[in-house]
């Protein structure tokens, strides 16, 4: 573990890490912090200690529901001040938290809710997210939900005008054919007393059911305990020992039914009892105002967002200089988009790699310390990487080699919900398969290849995505790109890149192929280029190679 003689200063690998139920994370803010504002949600303020005390009064209304130790909830719900009231509440009743992508169908939703036996759904009163559950309702996919106000989130101005100019976007839950399934918030709220306390095992509980394989495949649900999620929280906060407590506002941009933001905005936040800055939806000229007027400090991320972000046109009229730390996540971060929005706004960008498995950090870059570029740093304390080999992952893979990460740490998942088959093929000894490629240099700092799933063999050589990309966005014109694999009657399957140029400006085919030439060799060239106005992505962000490569199979291309 050559990490170990690396690590940054005041960063202990052998640390002891506490474990505790997870909903304690917000207990304990609200006794040291409760005066200070815990979420800033289009204006209206809620102190910690007005979420507390929310949260008390949803776990009693939820045991009077009849949740109890293991009930599956669904929140169905976008980033906002009830997503945090009822993710506690549901763990204080003994609740295992499902959380439910905002823009699935009803049969992605229904899909989701057989499979992970969810029982009750929590949601709000606009159409967009009602109607879905009325369905499930309907279709006795679900036994009932709890229907929250959007406009009682709002100060009460806003709350005013979208009643009065947007009441078209409200449902009427009271009105609804599945009345005697609906449970308003009101009701839930209305109980005097507490609740009852739950015993936790935090080593055994599952606290959140968190479904993966949005962009792989067949989604599964990882099964992280509170403690799982718990001392993830720990590992990250110990790699990041400036961030002060009851001080940072930290922006809530990225989706909280996304474990990342889940754990990094949301529960990294409270542990810190910092200002959650949230927004519901993203748009990039919103997310800057925001950013200009409510001074966030920390602002976790994806690329594109990032990329998003430096790339708008009037970028030099907003004052992002009150961004000191931007964790970046999710996908692989180009060397080109980190330089120049660093540049842009005077914070420090950096890269870490998870995910939904390992709750879901595995890896830092010291925020003080040497910039390794691409690289996604070393493991958290408490955490061990051993690269496998491709063929054999029982065999560890020399220094410097290629191999695939597999993981072992406090935070890695319990198994997949109802899949022992699935867990037992996604791990080897102690350690869980992540899919992913990299090597490793000799300070123990990691650096992503590519995933095992993307990498393209073409005449027999092994051809990493990733590395065309980086090639591709040394272009100056060039905002997005992505890589995928497609038939080649000579080489048996070879690189296509998708493009977005960069408003304003463009560029041939013939000048791309011209672009690459000297950057990499014959056999990773792209059989194509195509250029576009707009990528696929993914909810959080994501350049979605999953679209891509169905496009092209209907083609008949793969």
């Amino acid at each position: 573990m050559p990490w170990l003689d690396h690590y940054p200063p005041g960063v202990d690998w052998h640390m002891p890490l506490k474990v505790a139920p997870l909903y304690t994370l917000l207990d304990d803010a609200v006794e040291r912090f409760g005066e200070l504002t815990c979420s800033n949600f289009l204006g209206k303020t809620l102190s910690y200690a007005e979420i507390g005390e929310q949260v008390e009064r949803a776990t009693l209304g939820l045991q009077r529901l009849g949740v109890k130790k293991g009930t599956k909830v669904g929140l169905f719900l976008p980033n906002s001040p009830t997503f945090i009231v009822y993710f506690f509440a549901v763990l204080k009743a003994g609740g295992t938290v499902v959380n439910f992508n905002p823009l699935y169908t009803v049969a992605e939703l229904s899909q989701q809710v057989k499979d992970s036996d969810t029982e009750l759904m929590v949601t709000l009163d606009l159409k967009v997210l009602f109607d879905k559950v009325e369905a499930l309702l309907e279709a006795n996919c679900l036994k009932r939900a709890i229907v929250a106000s959007f406009p009682a989130l709002l100060p009460v101005t806003k709350a005013a005008l979208f009643r009065l100019f947007r009441s078209k976007e409200l449902a009427r839950p009271l009105a609804s054919p599945q009345r005697e399934k609906i449970v308003l918030e009101a009701e839930v709220m209305a109980g005097a007393g507490r609740p009852e306390p739950v015993p936790i095992d935090p080593l055994k509980d599952v606290a959140v059911l968190q479904y993966t394989g949005g962009t792989t495949g067949t989604p599964k649900g990882a099964m992280l305990t509170h403690a799982n999620v718990y001392v993830n929280v720990q590992q990250v906060a110990a790699a990041a020992p400036d961030v002060q407590d009851g001080v940072e506002r930290v922006f809530g941009v990225l989706p909280f039914f996304h474990v990342f933001a889940l754990t990094v905005v949301m529960n990294l936040g409270i542990a810190h009892a910092a200002e959650i800055i949230i927004m519901p939806r993203f748009a990039l000229g919103d997310a800057l105002k925001l950013i200009d007027k409510t001074k966030p400090t920390i602002m976790p991320g994806v690329p594109t967002l990032f990329n998003a972000i430096m790339n708008h046109p009037k970028i030099d009229s907003f004052d992002l200089s009150s961004l000191k730390f931007c964790l970046s996540g999710g996908a692989a971060l180009p060397i080109e988009v980190k330089q120049r929005f660093e540049a842009i706004t005077g914070s420090k960008v950096v890269e870490g790699y998870g995910l939904s498995e390992t709750s879901p950090v595995v890896t830092f870059n010291p925020l003080e310390g040497p910039v390794k570029i691409g690289s996604i740093g070393m493991p958290l304390v408490g955490t061990v990487i051993s690269l496998r080999d491709l063929a054999d992952p029982t065999k560890e893979v020399a220094l410097g080699e290629k191999g695939e990460i597999c993981v072992k740490g406090p935070q890695v998942m319990s198994g997949y919900y109802k899949r022992p088959q699935e867990t037992a093929e996604q791990t080897v000894g102690e350690f869980l398969r992540t899919g992913d490629v990299a090597r490793m240099d000799e300070h123990g700092y990691f650096y992503i290849e590519d995933r095992i799933k993307d990498l393209i063999i073409s005449s027999g050589f092994n051809v990493y995505p990733r590395r065309i990309e980086e090639a591709i966005y040394e272009h100056p014109a060039v905002a997005e790109v992505t890589v995928i694999g497609i038939k080649d009657k000579k080489r048996g399957e070879a690189p296509k890149a998708f493009v977005r140029l960069k408003p304003g400006v463009s560029v041939t085919v013939e000048e791309m192929f011209i672009h690459l030439e000297p950057r990499i060799s014959k056999i990773e060239m792209p059989s194509a280029i195509e250029f576009r106005d707009e990528l696929p992505k993914t909810m959080i962000g994501k350049l979605s190679k999953k679209e891509l490569k169905a496009e092209e199979a209907a083609k008949g291309n793969l």
